[in-house]
């Protein structure tokens, strides 16, 4: 997995109690652009998706507040490892 670290890996199978292979996450992050990121719509998508991958319910709530975080972060939106390890930190 060139982008996304075996930590980040292994901490979203921690977290959610579930098997979540390379592939599932790089197919994933294969339709992943840095508009996504940009896009309120498209990155709302794009984190009921994962939670979808990993069975894991998120409230309207929690999605406010990651996509708040994300607008807010700055963060590089061509680094998606970095928005993961956001992501794991609700």
């Amino acid at each position: 997995m060139s982008n996304i670290s075996k930590d980040v890996l292994n901490t979203v199978n921690k977290k959610a109690g579930k098997s979540v292979t390379e592939k599932d996450i790089q197919k994933l992050a294969s339709g992943v652009k840095p508009s996504t990121i940009r896009n309120e719509k498209q990155l709302r998508q794009l984190i009921k998706q994962v939670a979808g991958m990993v069975k894991v319910p998120v409230s309207e709530a929690t999605i406010n507040e990651i996509v708040s975080a994300v607008q807010k972060s700055g963060m590089n939106p061509n680094n998606l490892e970095s928005l993961m390890k956001m992501m794991m930190k609700k």
